[in-house]
């Protein structure tokens, strides 16, 4: 009871409603038609409303992540200007005590010099107060051994009176 139509060569059409099917998939077809789109459309909705929302938080962070890079950049060059002025101001910290510690230094050589100066201008004086006190002993004591050989009575009597009148002009 199949009415093929060209079915003489292998390929013909079916135009049996019960036995291709046809009411079941027209139903099918036709449920899909009338219920997909409500159902898949709630899906696709909440996926829709799902991915814009999680691209806003991708935005969102994304302008976060901008702005604390560019405050990190702008603290990163605060931070190397801080730490160049440090150095500069360390370097000439360093430059201040160093010729601090020459001064310091050529002072206490000026200083130890002088001293040293004085010490000998004190030694030498010393020196030559002590040559000179044993020079007039030695004079005294040449001349006390001298003396009494080379000078009689009358001489002594006549340097005596001479030493009187000298003391008593002074």
């Amino acid at each position: 009871m199949t009415s093929l139509i060209f079915a003489s060569e292998g390929f013909g059409l079916n135009l049996n409603i019960f036995e291709t099917n046809i009411l079941n998939l027209a139903v099918v077809i036709f449920g899909l038609y009338k219920f997909l789109p409500g159902f898949l459309g709630k899906i696709l909705e909440r996926r829709r409303t799902s991915i814009l929302s999680d691209l806003k938080e991708a935005e969102e962070r994304l302008s976060e992540s901008k702005a604390a890079l560019a405050k990190a950049k702008e603290e990163l060059a605060s931070a190397k200007q801080k730490a160049d002025k440090i150095r500069n101001d360390c370097k000439a910290r360093a430059e201040a005590i160093r010729l601090e510690s020459e001064k310091k230094t050529v002072e206490e050589m000026a200083r130890i010099k002088q001293g040293a100066a004085s010490d000998l201008n004190a030694e030498a004086a010393r020196v030559t107060s002590q040559l000179r006190k044993e020079a007039a002993e030695l004079a005294i004591e040449k001349a006390l051994t001298i003396l009494p050989r080379k000078l009689d009575s009358k001489t002594q009597d006549k340097f005596l009176k001479e030493s009187i009148k000298n003391i008593g002009q002074n």
